[in-house]
């Protein structure tokens, strides 16, 4: 085995154990699995490049989130954030309503399965993955977005953080203070306070497969709280209140027969894939729902209604 060979094989060693970090770090900063990935592998990429160069001044995983932070800033330079519907205006009023036409041309922000990153990541990630705060972080400059995600995220203090970055530790205390004043304008704050999922999360996503799975719409409307916020990507609707969500419901619970649920994990929490019947009495994937869950009740379900998504959570695209 050459030495080159040998030295490729150390280096992935190494590094390994910190592709998981790295991927829930770049998709907090673009919101795209597929673009974190692709991103991940760019990182590694430049780290191997300039590997015999790291002289070990700083810890392996400070220069891999380095290289990773500049690969995100670079890539952001010719990206357009990624919204959720609440990002692009007010909630719906006729609930009722058919849906309009999808937007496909907006890159929407995208579901981050739990597989894919380390579970001990999501528990110190504080509720961080969860997609409302993430759409938020969609709205910070990039560099801002990146200050506050390493001040907050991995808890590095602004002297670690000005150096990853180039900058100088006011600099990076300046730009973290202007991101969580931009935060406050553009996210509600219960959407940025941080829960950890647990039994009562499960619990109240096994009510909701249950209200779907057999049609129980008195059910599903006990459930939900009085503010509660639904959301489809890639319908810019969204629906606030549960006067309004109950009219929604009311046309559509029945609309394509009773569907069938499957239990997955997404950014941080317990999550469901929703299975619908077509014409012909085939299941196929129709969602990916994540709900955040306050007080026993949901308060917010993003769905992300793409037959594709459900694969990306390593579901089949049809059911028996």
């Amino acid at each position: 085995m050459s030495a080159t060979t040998a030295d490729r094989d150390e280096f992935v060693r190494l590094t390994d154990p910190y592709r998981r970090e790295l991927l829930a770090h770049c998709y907090r900063m673009l919101g795209s699995v597929d673009e974190a990935e692709d991103l991940v592998q760019e990182t590694c990429l430049r780290a191997w490049r300039s590997y015999d160069g790291y002289e070990g001044r700083a810890s392996l995983r400070t220069w891999l989130h380095r290289i990773a932070t500049n690969t995100c800033l670079t890539a952001l330079e010719s990206r357009a954030r990624r919204p959720l519907p609440p990002g692009l205006g007010r909630p719906a009023e006729a609930a009722e309503e058919p849906l309009t036409t999808p937007l496909t041309d907006v890159p929407w922000l995208q579901p981050l399965p739990d597989a894919l990153v380390d579970p001990a990541n999501v528990v110190a990630a504080r509720g961080s993955l969860r997609p409302a705060p993430v759409a938020a972080l969609q709205n910070l400059p990039a560099r801002q977005r990146a200050v506050l995600i390493l001040r907050d995220v991995p808890a590095w203090r602004a002297a670690e953080v000005a150096p990853l970055l180039g900058t100088s530790t006011a600099a990076v205390k300046s730009s973290l203070q202007r991101a969580r004043v931009r935060l406050d304008e553009v996210a509600p704050e219960e959407d940025l306070v941080e829960e950890p999922a647990g039994a009562t999360d499960r619990e109240v996503l096994h009510r909701y497969v249950a209200a779907f799975e057999n049609a129980d719409l008195d059910s599903l409307i006990d459930l939900l709280r009085d503010g509660v916020e639904p959301e489809m990507p890639p319908y810019a609707q969204w629906y606030r209140g549960r006067a309004d969500v109950l009219r929604f419901l009311r046309a559509r619970v029945h609309e394509k027969g009773t569907p069938r649920m499957l239990r997955t994990r997404a950014n941080g929490r317990p999550a469901v894939a929703m299975y619908v019947r077509g014409a012909d009495g085939v299941l196929r994937a129709h969602s990916v729902q994540v709900p955040t869950v306050r007080k026993d009740s949901p308060a917010r379900v993003t769905a992300f209604l793409d037959p594709e998504v459900p694969a990306r959570f390593g579901l089949p695209k049809e059911l028996p």
